[in-house]
C-alpha cells in the first residue's frame, strides 16, 4: 500500500508473496513489506544521538525549508518515539502467506459485495473521475478496497510521531526524514490538521494509504472544498489514486493481463523470469493460450506482455501487460497487483476460478529461505545476500540450479526445491 510502501521498502518485482494478514473479512490486506512478526531485524542500529539533539537538527532543516517555528513546535509538542513503531520496524515476517490465500482474501465475498455496492453508490463521482483521469471505476474501487477496506481502516497512529520515530531510530533514516518533512509541509499547506493526520505505523495515510511525498505529488482536491482530503473525502481519495495511476502510465480501456494456459510439455519456464517481454502473438506462437476470451483479445496481438507464474509451473500462469506495471508503481508487490486486477474483474462480473493452485506446497520459512540462498551461493549459483528475501537474483539462482538438475526452471522456491539443493550440497565438497 504505500511509495508509499511500494517504493521505499523496495520489494523486488518477483519478491516475497503476501505475508500473514488478519483473518477478518473486513480488515485491509497488508502487503508483505509491512506485516509484523517476532523475527528481529539484525540490521537495526541504535541511534547515535539523543532524541532531543536529533529533534533540534530536524527543526533547523525544517525551518530552512520554510516550515514555520510555530507549526514545528505544535507538531512536536510532547512527542516521543513510539515503541510500537520501533518494534514494527525491527520485525519482519517469519513465514510468507501462500499467494492463493492472499488472493482468496482479496476477492472475498464481503469485499466483492461491498465493492459492487460502492460502485453503484459513487457512480456519478467515479464517472467524473474516469472522464478526467482515464482510469476505470472498478480499478479505483479495487484499490480502495485493498488499501483501506473502502475507507474503514485508514490507521490510527499519528503520522508525525510514526515518521519521527522511524527517522530517528529507523534503518533508512534519510528516507523517513524526507517523508517527515513532507508531512510537515502538508500540515503547513492546510490540507489537514496535526490530529487529523493519522495513518499506519509506517506513515501511510488516508483511504488510499499515500506516503507524504506521494501525497504531495499526486493528491488532488476533487470535491472542490479547497483541501486535498484523502482521510475523509472519498472523492478526493479516489481521484488521487486515479491521478497516481494515470501518471504511472495507465492505459484506459486496456486490460491489466490475462490468465493463460501453458503447453503441457516442452515449455521453457525460464521465459517466466520477469524480463521476457513478448507480444501476445509471440506468446501464442510458443503455445501459450488464454484460458478465457481468446478471440476477444486478438486485437491486442501486438501488445507486449510478461509471463508470470505466482506459484511455479504447477499453478496458474498469467500474462501481465503494461497496466499491471502501473499498478506495481502504486505498490511494488506482484501479489498485490494481481489481487487488484482480479478484484477489479470480479467487480465487473468477470471473475473466473483460476487453474488449481499447488496447495500441497508448504511455503518456506524465513530461516529456510536464508538456508536456500546460502546453499545456492555455496554451490556457485549467485543468489546475492542471504537475507531471506527471494528476489530477482535468488530466483535466477534457483532457475540455474533447476536447469542443471533437469527440473522445470520456473525459479519457484518450495520445500521440494530446498530438499534438492540440500542433497546436492551434501554431495558437493566445500570450496
Amino acid at each position: 500500500m504505500l511509495e508509499r510502501l511500494s517504493s521505499f521498502l523496495m520489494l523486488i518485482l518477483f519478491g516475497l508473496f503476501a505475508s500473514q494478514v488478519s483473518a477478518s473479512t473486513v480488515a485491509p490486506l497488508v502487503t508483505p513489506s509491512v506485516t509484523l512478526s517476532s523475527t528481529p531485524n539484525n540490521s537495526f542500529l541504535a541511534p547515535q544521538q539523543s532524541f532531543t539533539d536529533w529533534r533540534a537538527g530536524l527543526r533547523m532543516e525544517a525551518l530552512s525549508q520554510g516550515i514555520t517555528p510555530l507549526l514545528f513546535e505544535q507538531a512536536f509538542a510532547g512527542l516521543t518515539p513510539d515503541p510500537q513503531v520501533i518494534a514494527a520496524d525491527q520485525s519482519q515476517p517469519e513465514f510468507s502467506r501462500p499467494v492463493w490465500e492472499y488472493l482468496d482474501s482479496a476477492v472475498s465475498s464481503w469485499r466483492v459485495a461491498r465493492g459492487k455496492a460502492l460502485l453503484a453508490e459513487h457512480a456519478k463521482t467515479l464517472k467524473a473521475i474516469e472522464a478526467q483521469y482515464q482510469v476505470e471505476p472498478s480499478i479505483l474501487v479495487a484499490v480502495w478496497g485493498m488499501e483501506s477496506s473502502f475507507g474503514q481502516q485508514i490507521g490510527s497512529k499519528s503520522v508525525i510521531r510514526s515518521l519521527a520515530t522511524l527517522a530517528y531510530e529507523g534503518r533508512r533514516n534519510a528516507f523517513w526524514r524526507e517523508q517527515l518533512l513532507a508531512a510537515l509541509h502538508i500540515l503547513q499547506e492546510g490540507d489537514t490538521s496535526i490530529n487529523g493526520m493519522i495513518g499506519s505505523w509506517a506513515g501511510a495515510m488516508g483511504q488510499t494509504q499515500f506516503m507524504p511525498t506521494t501525497y504531495r505529488q499526486y493528491a488532488v482536491d476533487f470535491d472542490g472544498d479547497g483541501r486535498r482530503d484523502i482521510w475523509k473525502s472519498s472523492a478526493d481519495a479516489l481521484a488521487s489514486a486515479a491521478n497516481y495511476l494515470n501518471l504511472s502510465g495507465w492505459q484506459h480501456g486496456q486490460p491489466w493481463g490475462f490468465e493463460v494456459q501453458l503447453p503441457a510439455q516442452n515449455f521453457d519456464y525460464q521465459l517466466a523470469d520477469g524480463a521476457q517481454r513478448k507480444t501476445l502473438k509471440e506468446w501464442r506462437a510458443l503455445g501459450v493460450s488464454l484460458r478465457n476470451d481468446e478471440k476477444a483479445s486478438r486485437h491486442l496481438d501486438q501488445q507486449s506482455a510478461t509471463l508470470f507464474l505466482p506459484s511455479g509451473h504447477q499453478g496458474p500462469a498469467y500474462l501481465f501487460m503494461d497496466n499491471f506495471r502501473s499498478i506495481l508503481k502504486y505498490n511494488n508487490s506482484t501479489s498485490y497487483a494481481l489481487a487488484i486486477g482480479l478484484l477489479s474483474n470480479t467487480l465487473e462480473g468477470d471473475y473466473r476460478t483460476p487453474a488449481a493452485w499447488p496447495k500441497h506446497d508448504r511455503m518456506l520459512s524465513r530461516q529456510e529461505r536464508v538456508e536456500l540462498q546460502t546453499l545456492l551461493n555455496q554451490l556457485g549459483f549467485s543468489s546475492g545476500n542471504a537475507d531471506g528475501i527471494i528476489g530477482v537474483n535468488s530466483r535466477q539462482a534457483v532457475r540455474s540450479f533447476q536447469q542443471m538438475q533437469g527440473l522445470p526452471a520456473d525459479g519457484y522456491p518450495n520445500e521440494a526445491l530446498l530438499e534438492s539443493v540440500r542433497k546436492v550440497a551434501r554431495k558437493t565438497p566445500a570450496q
